[in-house]
């Protein structure tokens, strides 16, 4: 290690000028052999070491700005420290560890808890204590950011700096003394809840779990991410190399390096603050809050314990299980017991694949692929045996959370292979929201739980169970909701939160789709149970289905459609619409068809009468024929007999809405058509610009359009074209619209022996809005049911209490009439 030269730093700092430039403030010696004192600290503007070393060849305007620094007052005020104390050596990080190198930066994390703990004194240095004397109890006005203590305890790096060392003495802003480790101890258990026999006796020796160790650093911070793992390998003993950028890796690396060292169950004992899916280690050490008190378990005791758990029946755990007979009962335990006592019990195995322990494990009743394992750990003394859930797929387990399980049998024991990587791009299903239309009645997204995104992609990336909260409010009308997207043991799910868990004015949004995460999470068994199972096998591959909330406190209601269009993924639309009554309520489903592929719309549409298929830019269409209808495109109105009859276009109702139809927001697309694979005719020659296709009523006949042409809509990107649609929804509900029209030049008929029987010259011309002179009429169109102009039917029962209200009203009205002497002025 290198350490400071304690008189050679003084004596330069006080004879500057007088210094020799190449003079040594730093040694090359060996902490095992050397008497040091070493110092800790909060950084700030610090002294490194480069400028360390330097320091006597810099320019002097160079030199006076280092020497004033915050971090060189305290390197100077640490010496002067150390030589009152008869130290000639002295360790600090910010000065003694040349960071530009990574192999000395590494060896010095690595070695650090070593060097506190082999150092004779240890400064502890709070510079946010102004008082002669240390706090004596909680004080959150002095210590705000802190938790009401010196911000020296909240840091990561100081945990192993109070707990290595023998002697740690605590000095104050002004390099006063004010107490040291020993005397403090009490206090200390209070304020780091580590067991005051650690602080005075050291870690060595005592019988502390895993888990224990890990709670001491649950609420301490670090800088840089990785330094949460970093921090704590002295602690447990352990060794690995330094990877600053691998983020939140770094702790599960920590953890895997633990438990190839150590045969213990309680690393596997946390307790996550968000119900989560997915690898069995710990994300964080602040998982393993509260997990103070869990103590380690050997063979004899652990076997005790679990005896006496399963034979009084303890936890609730097996009540309801069918008692064998006598004899074949007591078998079964003193199998379970030999096994408990096996040392294969307390071996773990790590690889790539996973961690492979042998464990007790409790089945569940309700779903082969859900399991409670049974760890050799107890919380205290006299308490119970820890237990984590665990879900199987494939050959793998994951932790999950289970709110209650009912065991089918005894505990077992099972070779498990605990997944330990969970690749956080990966992704295992995905949801495409559309929340555009929302924002019509003033409700926009306003934040995501547990993870953040941005844009219409929300990925689940755990294999067998995931949850997303979104948030949505309306400032104005102070109205919130929550959807909840899920998948849970091969099933989608989307489910809305309402009233049931609104936040208050003043609450945080977080907290809100915080709290209601932990709702969802709770029922998702039962949410993806009610889901429909929605498979392209199914009769109806095109069903959608809707889930409606009312919004408390309005008129509204939210909506949520879902639909999966293809394996693994789903399509999820969020639309806010007048509530016509709550007597569903969100957990009800309506089904509803729904487009399975074909043009992207502005929002779900189902095309009604579709008898051809052809292709638009690449993309399969089914169309009608319309040959002899005045349409065009945009056209609304009433759909009856497979017959449109126009009311309006929504294209001349721009200029009405004072919106110009010619920007390029609302213009409609061109498509090149092309015939569909599937109805293509084998052998016939065409010419490039032609293209054929079967009509379904003409006796075999096929219809040949020349240079035809497709314009549709806007495609659902646009969202000026979806709130336009939004906006006509009140007035047009219930009406259908024309999406797409196909023109051409003209058009004949050809029969079974491939000729012409009839034709249309191009001197026919168009009427619709959208043409170009010389094209005929629209001989194929498509028309659609908007999804945000369909208008749920008014809930009857509702109705009914409504006016039963208003008639109470009026006879109450009318009652207090009554009761007003004549002449009286009544206001109202």
């Amino acid at each position: 290690m290198k350490v400071l030269d304690v008189e050679a730093v003084l004596d330069r700092e006080a004879n500057a000028q007088q210094t020799n430039p190449e003079h040594e403030v730093l040694k090359e010696l060996d902490d095992e052999v050397t008497r040091y004192a070493i110092l800790s600290h909060r950084w700030g503007a610090e002294v490194g070491y480069k400028e360390m070393i330097g320091l006597m060849k810099m320019e002097e305007w160079k030199r006076n700005e280092v020497r004033r620094r915050y971090g060189y007052h305290k390197i100077i005020k640490s010496c002067e420290q150390a030589m009152k104390d008869g130290y000639r050596w002295l360790w600090i990080d910010t000065c003694c560890i040349d960071k530009r190198s990574s192999s000395e930066l590494s060896e010095a994390i690595n070695s650090m808890y070593r060097w506190y703990q082999n150092a004779g004194v240890c400064y502890a240095y709070l510079n946010d204590v102004n008082e002669s004397t240390f706090p004596a109890a909680q004080d959150n006005s002095k210590f705000d950011k802190s938790d009401g203590w010196p911000e020296w305890f909240t840091r990561g790096w100081t945990l192993q700096e109070l707990i290595a060392p023998k002697q740690v003495e605590f000095f104050n802003k002004d390099w006063v003394h004010i107490s040291n480790k020993q005397h403090l101890a009490s206090t200390l258990d209070t304020i780091t809840r580590i067991p005051r026999e650690v602080l005075t006796d050291g870690i060595a020796g005592k019988r502390l779990s895993v888990a224990q160790i890990m709670s001491w650093a649950t609420d301490r911070k670090t800088t840089r991410v990785e330094d949460r793992a970093y921090s704590l390998m002295g602690l447990f003993g352990v060794h690995m190399p330094m990877l600053y950028g691998e983020g939140r890796q770094a702790f599960r690396r920590l953890q895997l390096e633990i438990i190839r060292e150590y045969s213990d169950h309680s690393i596997l004992a946390w307790n996550p603050q968000v119900p989560r899916t997915g690898s069995v280690l710990a994300e964080d050490p602040s998982d393993f809050r509260g997990c103070g008190g869990i103590q380690k378990l050997e063979p004899d005791p652990f076997a005790r314990k679990l005896m006496n758990c399963i034979e009084g029946r303890g936890l609730g755990y097996f009540q309801g299980i069918a008692i064998d007979s006598r004899a074949r009962d007591q078998h079964k335990l003193a199998a379970l017991r030999d096994a408990v006592v096996s040392q294969q019990l307390h071996t773990f195995a790590v690889s790539s694949a996973g961690i492979q322990v042998l464990l007790p494990v409790i089945p569940s009743r309700d779903s082969p692929s859900h399991f409670r394992a049974i760890l050799a750990c107890c919380s205290g003394s006299l308490g119970p045996l820890v237990t984590i859930d665990l879900v199987s797929f494939g050959r793998s387990f994951a932790r999950t959370s289970i709110d209650s399980l009912l065991p089918a049998t005894y505990p077992e024991f099972k070779l498990l292979h605990l997944i330990h990587r969970q690749d956080t791009n990966q992704t295992c299903r995905e949801f495409t929201l559309d929340d555009k239309l929302a924002s019509y009645h003033g409700f926009t997204r306003r934040g995501t739980y547990p993870c953040k995104f941005t844009g219409s992609t929300v990925a689940l990336s755990s294999p067998a169970d995931d949850l997303v909260v979104i948030v949505y409010a309306n400032d104005d009308a102070r109205s919130y909701f929550a959807v909840g997207l899920g998948y849970y043991l091969g099933q989608e799910w989307v489910h809305i939160v309402d009233d049931g868990c609104s936040p208050t004015q003043d609450e945080d949004r977080t907290d809100f789709g915080r709290t209601a995460y932990q709702l969802l999470w709770k029922k998702r068994a039962k949410y993806a149970r009610t889901m429909p199972k929605h498979k392209h096998s199914d009769v109806h591959p095109n069903d959608h289905f809707i889930k409606h909330a009312h919004i408390p406190r309005s008129i509204w209601a939210a909506k949520v459609v879902w639909g999966r269009w293809e394996v693994g993924n789903s399509n999820i639309m969020v639309d806010i619409v007048q509530c016509p009554g709550c007597c569903d309520g969100p957990c009800a489903l309506t089904t509803i068809s729904n487009n399975w592929g074909g043009l992207v719309m502005p929002g779900f549409m189902k095309t009604v009468s579709c008898s051809h298929l052809v292709m638009l830019g690449g993309r399969s269409v089914l169309v009608d024929n319309c040959s002899g209808q005045q349409i065009a495109l945009g056209d609304y109105g009433e759909y009856r007999n497979e017959n449109l009859t126009p009311m309006g276009n929504i294209f001349e109702d721009m200029r009405t809405l004072g919106i110009d139809p010619q920007d390029s927001a609302y213009c409609p697309v061109v498509s090149r058509v092309s015939t569909s694979e599937f109805v293509s005719l084998p052998g016939r020659v065409k010419n490039a610009n032609d293209f054929d296709l079967e009509l379904g009523d003409c006796g075999g006949k096929h219809l040949v359009l020349h240079q035809p042409k497709a314009t549709s809509l806007p495609v659902h990107a646009n969202e000026q074209f979806a709130l336009l649609l939004k906006a006509l929804s009140t007035r047009l509900a219930g009406k259908y619209l024309v999406i797409t029209v196909i023109q051409g030049s003209y058009f004949y008929e050809l029969g079974m022996d491939g000729k012409r029987q009839d034709s249309r010259d191009d001197s026919t011309s168009s009427n619709g809005n959208h043409s170009t002179g010389g094209e005929i009429s629209p001989l194929l169109c498509a028309i659609a049911s908007p999804q945000t102009w369909k208008r749920e039917k008014p809930c009857v029962q509702r109705q009914g209490q409504f006016r039963n209200i208003r008639e109470h009203f009026l006879v109450l009205v009318n009652v207090t009439l009554s009761l007003i002497p004549s002449g009286d002025c009544v206001r109202y």
